[in-house]
């Protein structure tokens, strides 16, 4: 990764129509940029750091700029951007959670997102649900230790449970699609659509379902979407498996019904307040997230650090459909 305070500027700069400060930046997204950026006449200046009011400067000159989800833009951020120029944000990341759009917008800031391959996020999906129903943390812990006995808890089939997928956008689609491959029931539910195959409400959803897998946006009325009335709903034994936003979900009610017994397992690639713990070597230091640490401890849910999205196809679409955004915004500029 690059270091936070290093700026990375192009050994050989392009003949460029057009500047763009790109922060939050590692090395293989660099030179991303850099190849992407010269074949749409576009100049990337680049840095490792999170965008912040300290660095806000490094874009004036264009008025375009990409962050990523890792790190949440403040107000006071997005007044030092406004005030050097900047009038678009391209967020690396589907969400805009991490964003204020309203103060962005009433700064003058217009803020636009990216799309990605779905088949990342939706195979990952796939392989948490695996490895939950199979008991994959216990049995690769046991056998690191080499305890080579067979697990007291049998694992199940993905034929014999019945799955619900809570968001049927893009990545929810295709992990319905995945599904359908092993036979399994599958209900849906979205706010949004109720033309999904198998749609029911989201109470009897999750009142029948197996595995519960959330892949809906996070907004102010799907926080805590599983709630604890609605976690107490989910069968005896059943999992929870989370590739969305941490919120979505409320911590505490989870863990009651995880340490309780009552449900089967969770598979959580975020949690809530995961920022500043995620993406952060914290092998020496303390984790300071009392929730993360507890369900850490139980042999059956497993933690991944918000990497559901992070293959090199989804990369190469990230970078490019940020660098289209910026060029759109600015094209629209000039008619």
């Amino acid at each position: 990764m690059v270091s936070s305070e290093s700026v990375i500027e192009p050994s050989h700069p392009p003949v460029p129509t057009t500047g763009i400060a790109v922060y939050g930046c590692g090395e293989d997204e660099a030179a991303l940029f850099r190849e992407m950026g010269a074949r749409l006449g576009l100049a990337p200046t680049i840095t490792g750091a999170a965008v912040c009011e300290g660095n806000a400067e490094m874009a004036r000159g264009g008025r375009c700029i990409s962050v990523n989800h890792k790190t949440r833009v403040t107000d006071s951020t997005l007044l030092a951007l406004s005030r050097a120029g900047v009038e678009y944000i391209s967020t690396r990341s589907i969400g805009f959670d991490h964003i204020d759009l309203e103060y962005a917008e009433h700064v003058g800031i217009s803020v636009g997102n990216v799309a990605y391959s779905p088949d990342s996020v939706a195979d990952y999906t796939l392989m948490l649900m695996l490895m939950a129903v199979r008991h994959a943390k216990s049995v690769v812990r046991r056998t690191d230790a080499h305890d080579y006995r067979l697990n007291e808890s049998r694992g199940k089939e993905l034929r014999d449970l019945t799955v619900g997928v809570v968001g049927t956008g893009r990545i929810g689609t295709a992990v319905i699609h995945r599904l359908r491959g092993f036979g399994c029931r599958v209900l849906t539910h979205d706010r949004r659509s109720r033309a999904a195959a198998g749609h029911v409400p989201l109470d009897e959803l999750v009142g029948q379902s197996d595995i519960v897998t959330l892949h809906t946006p996070l907004t102010a009325e799907t926080r805590h979407l599983l709630d604890r009335r609605r976690i107490e709903r989910m069968k005896p034994g059943a999992y929870v498996v989370n590739t969305g936003r941490g919120p979505l979900i409320d911590t505490a009610a989870l863990l009651s019904a995880l340490e309780s017994g009552r449900l089967g397992g969770a598979a959580l690639d975020v949690i809530e307040g995961e920022e500043g713990v995620f993406y952060a070597d914290l092998r020496n230091g303390e984790i300071g997230h009392e929730a993360l640490t507890r369900l850490q401890r139980l042999p059956n849910v497993l933690i991944s650090p918000h990497s559901a999205y992070d293959t090199e196809h989804a990369l190469r679409d990230i970078v490019e459909n940020s660098l289209l955004g910026c060029l759109e915004f600015e094209n629209g500029r000039k008619e």
